[in-house]
C-alpha cells in the first residue's frame, strides 16, 4: 500500500470515528470525557486496530469536534463532559439524510426528476460553494453549474440545506417529468 492509499485510509478512520463519537454524544445528548471511549466500543463492537489507540483517537477527536463548535465541555459537579451543540445536531441530521438518500431507495424509480437550481450572487459565493458541496455529497449529478438533479424524493433534504445555509427563494426544488437525452443520466444513476 502507497503513501497516498495509507493517508485516505487514515483519513477515512478519523472521520468515522469523529461520525461515531459525535453520533454517541448526540444520542447521548450530554456524556463524561472520560466516558466517551467505552461508549464508543459499545456503539460499534468490532472496531478496527488497537482498542487503546481508538480510545486515545475517540478522546483527541472530540477536542477537535469541539474546535469545529459540534461540540462544547461543560463542568458539572467537578466533572468534565461533552455536550453536543445546535451546529452538531444539525451536522447529525445532515448525516442522517445523506445516509437515507443512499440507502434507502425504493425499489422502482417512479420515471420522475428531481431538480434543483439555484441562483445565488457572486457576494454569496462561500454559500454557493457549500450548497455545490452539499449537492454533491448528497448524490445529486451536476447538469450545469447551478443545476442538479437526482431521480428519487429528496425535498426534505432540499429543505433542510435550504435552511442551513439561509438561501430562502435562491434555490429552487422542482420535480419534472422528462429531460431530453436524458440517458446518460439514467447510465449515471444505473435507472432503466
Amino acid at each position: 500500500m502507497g503513501i497516498v492509499e495509507k493517508d485516505a485510509k487514515k483519513k477515512r478512520i478519523y472521520r468515522n470515528v469523529q461520525g461515531i463519537v459525535l453520533g454517541v454524544i448526540g444520542v447521548a445528548g450530554i456524556l463524561a470525557v472520560t466516558m466517551i471511549a467505552p461508549n464508543v466500543f459499545q456503539a460499534i463492537p468490532k472496531l478496527m486496530g488497537d482498542k487503546y489507540k481508538f480510545a486515545y483517537r475517540a478522546k483527541t477527536v472530540a477536542g477537535r469536534l469541539a474546535q469545529k463548535g459540534l461540540v462544547r465541555f461543560v463542568e458539572r459537579h467537578g466533572k468534565k463532559f461533552v455536550e453536543i451543540t445546535e451546529k452538531g445536531r444539525c451536522q447529525l441530521l445532515f448525516e442522517e439524510q445523506r445516509a437515507l438518500l443512499g440507502h434507502h431507495r425504493p425499489l422502482r424509480w417512479d420515471k420522475r426528476w428531481r431538480l434543483v437550481m439555484f441562483d445565488i450572487p457572486e457576494k454569496r459565493r462561500k454559500v454557493r460553494d457549500r450548497l455545490r458541496g452539499y449537492m454533491h455529497q448528497f448524490g445529486f449529478l451536476r447538469l450545469q453549474d447551478s443545476a442538479w438533479i437526482f431521480p428519487y424524493d429528496c425535498e426534505d433534504v432540499v429543505a433542510l440545506v435550504k435552511a442551513e445555509l439561509s438561501t430562502g427563494s435562491s434555490v429552487l426544488y422542482a420535480v419534472i417529468e422528462s429531460i431530453e437525452n436524458d440517458s446518460w443520466i439514467k447510465k449515471h444513476f444505473s435507472l432503466k
